[in-house]
């Protein structure tokens, strides 16, 4: 059984109907969405499907375009004139049976005018709309799929979208965890290459390291020469320091 049908005219906005049928079938399946070019099968008889369906779905979108109330018959009539035409047969079938009419307003059509609609349609002109514009099309179609998921709560069970949504919000906290933990395992692994050997700070967050100094080192402030080293002046004054660390005074001022 359909849960949505999808109604619209011949030679008005039939892309857009196709654009919405196909849409929302990906979303919640083919066998959710009625749309008679795609959902009566070959050899099968054509009313009484369409008849079967409309009275079975949970809601009808009376897909309208700018000409929908201009189309005419092969008399020469408006269409939406004749009591046989399948497009105002449909709807209000649908509206007879109390089910949920949504007008889904194409481009830059307007709200329908109750003065055109035949007795029986002129509900139709008092219903809430939903508008489907070609250039906002991504945008359009989710919103349309959001108000059906809310109203028709039968379809939450097979809305592809909102189970994708869930299945990202579960995931997320993962792939943070394990960003996390790869940060952390790569920072402990940087400080031990750090600390094998050598004299420097670990990623700036502790003091100076040594580990396994060889020979004299010197965490101070100041110069370190381990080698001798030779300074003059123009005076011809030399000053030797060796590799051994001297202090200038042998002796604190206490000592004698």
């Amino acid at each position: 059984m359909p849960d949505v049908f999808v109604n619209y005219r011949t030679g008005d906005e039939e892309s857009a109907a196709t654009m919405i049928a196909r849409e929302l079938a990906r979303r919640f399946g083919d066998e959710r969405i009625f749309f008679a070019s795609s959902s009566i099968e070959p050899g099968h008889h054509f009313p009484v499907e369409l008849v079967k369906a409309v009275e079975e779905c949970g809601a009808l979108l009376a897909v309208i375009g700018p000409r929908w109330a201009e189309i005419r018959g092969v008399d020469g009539r408006p269409a939406l004139e004749a009591e046989q035409d399948w497009t105002r047969r449909e709807i209000r079938t649908a509206l007879d049976r109390g089910a949920l009419v949504i007008p889904v307003l194409v481009g830059k059509a307007a709200r329908i005018d109750r003065t055109v609609l035949p007795d029986g349609l002129r509900e139709l002109a008092d219903r809430q709309y939903k508008r489907f514009d070609h250039r906002n099309a991504e945008s359009d179609l989710t919103a349309l799929g959001d108000t059906l998921a809310r109203l028709l709560p039968e379809l939450a069970s097979t809305d592809r979208d909102a189970r994708a949504a869930r299945d990202r919000a579960e995931e997320e906290p993962r792939e943070r965890s394990a960003r996390d933990a790869g940060h952390t395992r790569m920072r402990a692994r940087d400080v031990e290459q750090r600390v094998r050997g050598g004299i420097g700070n670990l990623n700036g967050d502790l003091g100076a390291f040594l580990n396994e100094p060889r020979g004299p080192v010197n965490t101070g402030r100041g110069h370190q020469y381990n080698a001798p080293h030779r300074e003059g002046d123009d005076s011809g004054t030399v000053h030797e320091r060796f590799e051994r660390f001297e202090c200038e005074h042998r002796r604190s001022d206490g000592e004698r």
